[in-house]
C-alpha cells in the first residue's frame, strides 16, 4: 500500500477521505490517488467535521424556525445517515446479525456478508436509531452543538485504529482492499479528533471521548473473539457505537 507513496500526510488524503466515507457530490479523483486509501485514515475525523457541520446546520436551522427538538433531531440525522449513504447503519445492522447470529467464525462472517438484514439487526438499528435522535434533541434543547461536532469527529477517529489493531478477517472486501493504516496515520488521526473535541468542549469532552473509547475496545474485543479481526462492518458499528456513547455521556454530563 507504500510502495509508490511513504508520504505521510498528503493533500488529496482529505477529498479521498470524503469519497470513501461519505455520499457528498465530489469530482472524480486521478485513479493513482486511491493507493493512498489506508494512509488518509488520519482524515477520516476531518470527514465527521464536514458531515457534522452540515447536520448541525440543519439543526440550528431547524431549531431557529421553531420547530420541536425531537423534530430538529430526526432531520439532523437524517442529513448524517443522507451525506454518508447510511454505510455505517448498515455496518452496525450487519454486524449485529453477524456477531450473534451465527454459532461458528464462517457462518458469522457469511452473515455478515448478506445483503438481507435480519432480527438483530432491524432491533439494533431500531433502538439505537431511536435511542440518537433522543440524545441530540437533548444537545439540541441544551444549545450544545459543540458536543454534536466532536460525536461525528471522534468517532470517526476510533476506525483507523481497529484497522491498524486488528487483522482483517477475511481476504475480501473494502476493508481488506484498503489495508491498515500506519501507526503514525493512526495517530496523526487521533491527536486531530482529540484537539477538535477539546476546542468544542474543553475539558467536558474528557468523560465522553474515554466512555467511546471504552466501547469501541468492547466492540474489538468482541469481534475478535467471534469472527478472528475486523470487516467493513466492524468499522462502521465501531462509529456509530461511538458516536452513541459519547452523545450518551455528553447529555448525561448536562
Amino acid at each position: 500500500m507504500h510502495k509508490n507513496d511513504n508520504t505521510l500526510i498528503s493533500a488529496w488524503d482529505i477529498p479521498l477521505a470524503l469519497v470513501l466515507l461519505t455520499r457528498l457530490p465530489l469530482p472524480r479523483l486521478p485513479e493513482k490517488i486511491f493507493a493512498r486509501q489506508a494512509d488518509s485514515a488520519w482524515a477520516f475525523p476531518v470527514v465527521g467535521m464536514v458531515v457534522g457541520l452540515l447536520a448541525c446546520a440543519v439543526g440550528w436551522v431547524s431549531m431557529a424556525l421553531g420547530l420541536p427538538a425531537l423534530v430538529a433531531a430526526i432531520l439532523l440525522t437524517t442529513t448524517l445517515v443522507i451525506s454518508t449513504g447510511a454505510m455505517h447503519e448498515d455496518g452496525l445492522a450487519d454486524t449485529a446479525d453477524g456477531l450473534w447470529g451465527g454459532f461458528a467464525r464462517e457462518r458469522r462472517l457469511e452473515i455478515m456478508k448478506d445483503s438481507h438484514i435480519g432480527a438483530y439487526g432491524v432491533l439494533t438499528l431500531i433502538f439505537s436509531q431511536l435511542m440518537r435522535i433522543a440524545l441530540i434533541a437533548a444537545l439540541l434543547t441544551a444549545g450544545a452543538y459543540g458536543a454534536i461536532l466532536a460525536a461525528c469527529v471522534l468517532s470517526r477517529a476510533f476506525m483507523p485504529v481497529l484497522m491498524s489493531a486488528l487483522p482483517n478477517a477475511r481476504n475480501s472486501g473494502l476493508s481488506h482492499s484498503v489495508g491498515g493504516p500506519r501507526g503514525a496515520t493512526v495517530a496523526v488521526g487521533l491527536a486531530l479528533a482529540v484537539s477538535c473535541a477539546v476546542f468544542l468542549m474543553g475539558s467536558g469532552a474528557a468523560l465522553p471521548a474515554l466512555v467511546a473509547a471504552l466501547a469501541v475496545a468492547v466492540l474489538a474485543w468482541v469481534a475478535k473473539a467471534k469472527i478472528g479481526g475486523q470487516t467493513g462492518d466492524i468499522l462502521g458499528a465501531s462509529q456509530q457505537l461511538a458516536e452513541l456513547t459519547f452523545v450518551t455521556a455528553a447529555v448525561a454530563a448536562l
